[in-house]
């Protein structure tokens, strides 16, 4: 099983977002738990609005974070975190995680609040990470390459993988569905996003890939 952590000190960059999608895609592929950290409880708010393919359990105690290695019957854990750089909570997660993925917005004011992030909480404790840029205009992609190369420039690994903006995240939250089952404008864009960001971290997690196969070959 691998523990992935979608991470940001900062909120309303597409955290919970990612978490959820990224959730449901993995789904496909193995038994997934969703672990809402966040006391706001979005991801939890999202999933309790309609039918999701995957479990999901609302849990913000630090001492029981320590212990997600322990759960069992699923191939993968996404915990959508708080956005609070030092938190307890926080520092529970990524001590348990794999993987800690990072969106955040391409903006300069962002990138910059996201990689305090990596400095302050993610790097000490030795996580395998990547940024994903989110909420991208689709209008100017030019600002997307100029971020990833502004983090490479820094020393900060990124997702080769973007997810551009489109009001059909919102609606597929609204209804209850992750991206890969909305149907409307721009739906199949914002999923297709979310794959190509799925194929990435499946590669970075190596044998955790073919451990997932191996869970739903099983299953």
């Amino acid at each position: 099983m691998k523990v992935v952590a979608v991470v940001n000190g900062k909120g309303g960059v597409g955290k919970t977002t990612t978490a959820v999608n990224l959730a449901a895609i993995l789904a496909e592929r193995t038994p997934v738990l969703l672990v809402d950290a966040d006391p706001q409880g979005s991801a939890t708010w999202w999933a309790g609005r309609g039918e999701m393919p995957f479990d999901l359990a609302q849990e913000a105690d630090p001492r029981l974070l320590l212990r997600l290695r322990r759960v069992r019957g699923y191939g993968a854990v996404v915990v959508d975190t708080p956005p609070a750089l030092r938190s307890e909570g926080l520092k529970a997660v990524l001590q348990a995680s794999d993987f800690a993925i990072l969106p955040t917005p391409p903006a300069p004011l962002d990138l910059e609040a996201l990689v305090e992030t990596v400095r302050a909480a993610v790097r000490p404790l030795g996580v395998p990470h990547r940024v994903l840029l989110t909420r991208v205009d689709p209008r100017s992609l030019g600002e997307a390459l100029e971020a990833q190369t502004a983090l490479m420039e820094a020393g900060v690994p990124a997702f080769h993988a973007f997810v551009r903006a489109y009001k059909a995240h919102e609606r597929a939250a609204l209804e209850g569905k992750p991206i890969t089952r909305w149907r409307g404008p721009n739906a199949r864009e914002g999923e297709a996003d979310y794959r190509r960001v799925a194929e990435e971290l499946l590669r970075e997690l190596g044998e955790g890939a073919l451990a997932l196969e191996e869970v739903r070959e099983g299953a």
